[in-house]
C-alpha cells in the first residue's frame, strides 16, 4: 500500500468519525449518564488517535521536489 493511499484512508476514517458524533449522541441518549460519557470519551479518544496517526503519516511522507527544484546529487 502506498504512503498516499494510507494517508487517504486515515483522512476518510477521521472524517467519518467526526461526522458520526451527532449520531452517536442520538444512539446513546437512552443510556445512563455514565455510559453516555464513556461512549463519548471512547469516540473522542478514537478521533484523537486517528488525528495523531494522520499527523504521523504526513510527517513521514517522502519529500517530493517542488516544480523547478533541482534534485540533490549524491556526493562522491
Amino acid at each position: 500500500m502506498t504512503h498516499d493511499l494510507r494517508i487517504s484512508r486515515v483522512q476518510r476514517a477521521l472524517e467519518r468519525f467526526e461526522e458520526d458524533i451527532p449520531l452517536l449522541n442520538l444512539r446513546v441518549k437512552e443510556l445512563s449518564k455514565e455510559r453516555q460519557e464513556s461512549a463519548r470519551k471512547f469516540a473522542a479518544s478514537l478521533i484523537d488517535q486517528t488525528r495523531a496517526e494522520l499527523h504521523r503519516l504526513l510527517q513521514e511522507r517522502p519529500h517530493e521536489p517542488e516544480p523547478g527544484e533541482v534534485p540533490c546529487e549524491p556526493a562522491d
